[in-house]
């Protein structure tokens, strides 16, 4: 997937810019993601003694042409938000490659000024550029309010998601 670096996007109020997130940029990634009551129901957190697991997901991440890690940042270069973006290679709908929205995060003091939207509306509209066809996500059943804002971007729930937790 080719690279980003800071794109800006605009918003309601101001902007943002969209970049590739670093390994620097890691510690303000958890805590966007051990904020989300959600994610830190399944683990997620900002504890150092867990960071070796993070850091080797961040290294498997960006070493793949197939990920990126993105990360907005405010004007002061804050990280407030994030979003993974994987190329998913398909043979169905003929051989249709599916672009995988993940881990859209937003810090909390930053949400409702229209920076999830601007960066799903970017990803949505680098997909041909990227080589898909299709655009897809998943979200947890418990997040009610993120399905409506995904049917506001004009995404459908079209299918059921299933998950099984495996043992290491």
């Amino acid at each position: 997937m080719s690279g980003v670096s800071d794109i800006i996007l605009p918003l309601p109020v101001g902007t943002a810019a969209l970049r590739r997130a670093t390994a620097d940029d890691l510690p303000a990634i958890l805590e966007l993601l051990a904020d989300d009551p959600i994610g830190a129901a399944h683990g997620d957190t900002a504890r150092t003694d867990a960071r070796p697991a993070y850091e080797r997901a961040f290294a498997a991440i960006d070493a793949s042409p197939e990920q990126r890690l993105l990360v907005a940042t405010s004007t002061a270069r804050e990280v407030i938000a994030t979003m993974q973006l994987t190329l998913i290679p398909g043979l169905t709908r003929v051989g249709a490659s599916r672009l995988q929205i993940a881990s859209v995060r937003v810090r909390a003091d930053h949400r409702n000024r229209g920076i999830g939207r601007a960066m799903v509306r970017w990803a949505v509209e680098m997909a041909p550029e990227l080589g898909a066809q299709l655009v897809q996500l998943a979200s947890d059943a418990a997040r009610v309010d993120a399905h409506r804002f995904y049917e506001r971007l004009g995404f459908t729930a079209s299918h059921v998601g299933f998950t099984l937790a495996v043992e290491r």
